[in-house]
C-alpha cells in the first residue's frame, strides 16, 4: 500500500507543474512532468508485480 500511497503523491505533486506546461507554455514544468510520469510507470510496474505476487501465493 506504500507505493499506491506514493503514486497518488506523484500525480497530486505533479499538478502544479501540469498546469505550468498545459496553461502557461513552461518548457521546465514540462520536463518535471516527464521525469514524474517516468516514476509513476515504475512504482506502478512495482505495485502491479506485488499485487500478482500476493494474489497468486493466495492460492
Amino acid at each position: 500500500m506504500e507505493k499506491f500511497n506514493q503514486i497518488k503523491s506523484l500525480i497530486s505533486s505533479a499538478e502544479a507543474d501540469a498546469k505550468k506546461f498545459y496553461e502557461q507554455g513552461n518548457a521546465a514544468a514540462g520536463t518535471r512532468i516527464r521525469k514524474a510520469l517516468q516514476e509513476i510507470k515504475s512504482l506502478s510496474q512495482e505495485v502491479r508485480n506485488e499485487v500478482t505476487a500476493i494474489k497468486n501465493k493466495a492460492k
